[in-house]
């Protein structure tokens, strides 16, 4: 998330850098079940010649808030980014530095030889770093109420490193892991009747966590300059594991995992 593209409004409102495909996205959602789920939108500003899409600010009603970016789903690229991939196989020596900098014994002898990989076996390679493709989610980053900063996710992989994390988050607060967990229960149940969910490719989204010393909580659907409307009469379920043509991202099936795992975090009664 980069900070430069985000502004903060008058009156409640954030504003973030315009894209179209995520404006189209929420005037959907505004007529949706998932309205409740998602900023309100306020259509679009222009400030200094650059276009914002204009939305709630959803810290607002928060006192000195914790906040967690959860990017959901199986994979974080688009279908369409694979096939352009295909379509022009270059090797790329940037991603295979990129790889061996992080895992020396990723690349295969092909591409040690090459000293490249190309993009769609780099892009698949990256998601298995972290729980993404072994849990349908990953954290991107937290801060909590003391400023503290954590962002170093790269590599939380396990349900145990997921759940450490976690409740280093909500500092195992019981209370504030309850009001997360029912949100996410309304959420999946919404996400289940959901007209536009069913008809969308839902890529690189995220789930803000919120929550601040009052013990107030909430969840809200973000990020939506990747997800895509599908062709008419193509419909996902979003728990069919992806191949590649079916467009199935995992969404439900991380949400699923997500919920299992809060209600691992709370105490046996």
């Amino acid at each position: 998330m980069k900070v430069c593209s985000f502004h903060v409004g008058e009156f409640g409102l954030l504003l973030k850098r315009f894209c179209e495909g995520e404006q189209q996205c929420y005037l959907r959602l505004m007529e949706d079940t998932l309205r409740p789920f998602v900023p309100a939108y306020h259509g679009v500003v222009q400030r200094d010649e650059q276009d914002y899409n204009m939305m709630d600010n959803l810290l607002t009603h928060f006192n000195t808030p914790s906040v967690m970016d959860c990017k959901m789903g199986s994979r974080t690229y688009l279908e369409e980014e694979l096939v352009m991939g295909h379509g022009r196989p270059q090797p790329r020596k940037d991603m295979y530095d990129k790889m061996v900098a992080v895992d020396p014994e990723a690349p295969t002898d092909q591409e040690r030889a090459q000293q490249a990989v190309l993009k769609p076996r780099y892009m698949q390679w990256r998601e298995t770093l972290s729980s993404t493709t072994n849990l349908g989610f990953r954290i991107e980053g937290f801060k909590k109420a003391n400023e503290e900063c954590h962002t170093n996710f790269k590599r939380t992989k396990s349900r145990e490193q997921v759940i450490e994390a976690l409740q280093n988050f909500v500092e195992s607060n019981t209370h504030i892991i309850w009001g997360y967990l029912r949100r996410l229960r309304q959420l999946r149940q919404v996400l289940e009747m959901s007209n536009f969910f069913r008809t969308h490719e839902v890529v690189g989204s995220s789930l803000l966590f919120v929550h601040d010393w009052t013990g107030q909580t909430g969840i809200w659907m973000i990020d939506f300059g990747k997800t895509v409307a599908l062709p008419p009469n193509v419909t996902l379920d979003h728990r069919t594991p992806w191949v590649e043509g079916n467009r199935e991202d995992g969404y439900l099936w991380g949400l699923d995992n997500l919920i299992d795992i809060l209600v691992n975090m709370l105490p046996l009664t």
